[in-house]
């Protein structure tokens, strides 16, 4: 791995010289592999977890799994069964325990961490302790304390229905019927799903609030709940909307192949439509619950084309890049990537459905409209998105304001202006560990790049 910059540093971001033709491992999804962390933690006999994402927010969730009594092996093995090209063949080993405290959580600024953890905590015995970065007493978790009180929780956050705090783990929880509101993040539903089947009457959880969002994040929970052995009761599955039942039961250990991280894709299709070049992102599924895949029709509509072949998605540009007028509700961390490519398009594009982006990472919504008219853009943000006119751009500092997905969405617009410099790329490693590496390979070799290419 090369040296990241420093934070705060100032990165240039390359400007492409000519059309892109590259071939991209991308690392493993998040969401999938912290998802998977937490349930086989809470299995009744030992799992695997292949090609997990070693970033920040994953190494954040495994050692507070760690701190509760979990023990995680992680081994590395290019022999293992599911080698692939450039693949190491890492795995982790998880070995459930009985959980207990005292123990501090650092849940960094990891939604899935501060989100998914306190109902594990719950089931621990002894005070678990929950602290995090500055900006993650700012973000949402009022719904999901309050939820866990009705269910039979003690936690300590002084009112404030916000990080720090500490659950009172009593070894387990009752459980029941619980209503909340999770139009500000999917992540409340996921959080008390995936602990569920260890609750005494498992859950049902009501979801009373407006639209949710990011609902393919709440079926990527389901499928990997049933995929462990749990009874689990949808809207999808013809019940009432916006509830989701779990019975309590044993989780079963898996051996789990995690899938390649399909948003973490996006910088890289966008150097293919901007460039009017070619990527190949390997090992794409053809099925899968992750945001990203939304990205094949999303930037096919912007002036592209894809294909699913058994190499992986491979994806053209035309060229030409066109506006958008789409509602990403469901995907809404696609939109900064979106809204980059948007500020280089021939049209205007309007993006709608993610008023939640403002309570995110950052207010990617200010954000994106700050950082972008700061290179000359003419960005407008709207009651629940932004409104896009493009306009010649010059260079510039991004600022990414600690935003994994600002700092991408700024490498981007590079690839086509010249000069801009980004602040803090080193953010990139929540989520997409090495990024400014896989970013001047794809286009200082333009033929392969990615984790062991």
């Amino acid at each position: 791995m090369t040296e990241t910059p420093a934070p705060h540093a100032l990165w240039p971001a390359p400007i492409a010289d000519g059309t892109v033709h590259a071939t991209v491992t991308v690392p493993g999804s998040k969401s999938v592999t912290n998802r998977a962390l937490v349930l086989a933690s809470l299995a009744a006999e030992p799992g695997w977890v292949r090609r997990p994402l070693r970033s920040r927010d994953s190494q954040l969730m495994s050692d507070a799994l760690r701190a509760l009594g979990v023990g995680i092996e992680e081994t590395v093995s290019s022999s293992s069964s599911s080698a692939r090209e450039g693949d190491t063949g890492e795995a982790w080993r998880i070995i459930p325990a009985a959980l207990h405290g005292p123990a501090t959580v650092d849940v960094g600024n990891a939604g899935t961490v501060m989100r998914f953890l306190p109902p594990v905590a719950t089931l621990a015995s002894g005070d678990i302790r929950f602290d995090g970065d500055p900006r993650s007493y700012e973000r949402p978790l009022g719904q999901v304390i309050t939820a866990l009180r009705t269910l039979g929780a003690r936690i300590d956050d002084d009112g404030r229905g916000a990080l720090p705090l500490t659950v009172q783990g009593g070894g387990a929880l009752e459980g029941g019927t619980v209503e909340i509101d999770a139009s500000n993040s999917s992540q409340f539903v996921s959080a008390l799903l995936l602990s569920a089947p260890r609750f005494n009457q498992g859950v049902e959880v009501r979801h009373v609030g407006d639209k949710l969002p990011s609902m393919p994040h709440i079926r990527m929970t389901v499928e990997m709940l049933r995929a462990a052995g749990a009874q689990v009761d949808t809207p999808e599955a013809g019940g009432e909307k916006d509830v989701w039942r779990v019975a309590p039961g044993a989780l079963l250990g898996r051996d789990l192949v995690v899938e390649p991280d399909l948003s973490n894709a996006q910088p890289f299709l966008a150097a293919a439509l901007i460039t009017g070049g070619t990527v190949t992102i390997r090992d794409w599924p053809r099925r899968t619950t992750q945001p990203g895949d939304a990205l094949r029709r999303i930037f096919t509509e912007m002036g592209g084309s894809c294909e699913l072949t058994d190499a992986g998605l491979v994806f053209t540009g035309s060229g030409k890049i066109h506006g958008i007028d789409v509602d990403l509700g469901e995907v809404g961390e696609l939109t900064p990537g979106i809204a980059a490519v948007a500020a280089l398009a021939d049209s205007e594009s309007v993006l709608r459905g993610v008023r939640h982006l403002r309570l995110h990472e950052t207010d990617r919504l200010a954000a994106l409209t700050k950082e972008i008219n700061g290179l000359g853009g003419d960005v407008t943000e709207t009651e629940d998105g932004l409104r896009i006119r493009p306009r010649p751009l010059h260079g510039g500092t991004f600022h990414t304001y600690d935003d994994h997905r600002m700092a991408t969405a700024g490498a981007v617009i590079g690839l086509a202006v010249d000069g801009v410099l980004i602040e803090n790329v080193a953010t990139t490693a929540k989520t997409l560990p090495d990024f400014p590496k896989m970013w001047t390979d794809m286009l200082s070799k333009s033929v392969s790049t990615g984790v062991g290419a």
